[in-house]
């Protein structure tokens, strides 16, 4: 029974099909972090940087263990990276206001360029990729994203979406 634009029912996928909706996961990936990655490139950073980066953008005073606990990385991964980018002034580490152990993270001014930067041209290419497909494709997809999500993540997830980082 066809479903959207002549397509199978989706509750019977077959294993081809699945397979195809992985690869297209794979390149669409690739593309999405084409354009970051180039950017990076010319500084010596890598994706890690970026998605600190990125969330501490989103959540600004952050702490060190909840963005360990938003990226999934080790302690000791995150503190290269962090080490990196505060260094090179990108990033600010604070002393905890209520908590002396705990460090809150900010971008620098520096920090907010890069990110802006990196953000745009994912912003731009999400954009374009979301017109082409339609509102209806757009909201599935979403749907689709969620679904995949491990159930704790996904609550990280609407908490970030919601209230930031």
């Amino acid at each position: 029974m066809p479903d959207v634009q002549g397509g199978e029912n989706l509750l019977f996928l077959t294993d081809e099909q699945l397979r195809q909706g992985i690869e297209a996961m794979f390149f669409a990936y690739r593309g999405f972090t084409a354009d970051p990655d180039r950017i990076l490139a010319t500084m010596d950073y890598g994706r890690a940087h970026h998605r600190a980066l990125h969330f501490i953008a989103r959540s600004p005073g952050t702490t060190v263990n909840n963005l360990l606990g938003i990226l999934g990385v080790t302690k000791q991964s995150l503190n290269r990276v962090l080490r990196t980018l505060i260094e090179n002034g990108l990033v600010e580490s604070r002393i905890g206001a209520t908590d002396k152990r705990e460090r809150n993270l900010f971008l620098t001014e520096d920090g907010v360029a890069l990110e802006r930067k990196i953000s745009d041209a994912q912003r731009a290419r999400m954009r374009a990729a979301y017109r082409a497909a339609g509102p209806e494709a757009v909201a599935g997809f979403r749907q689709v994203l969620e679904a995949m999500m491990e159930p704790e993540l996904r609550k990280m997830y609407y908490r970030i979406r919601e209230n930031g980082a």
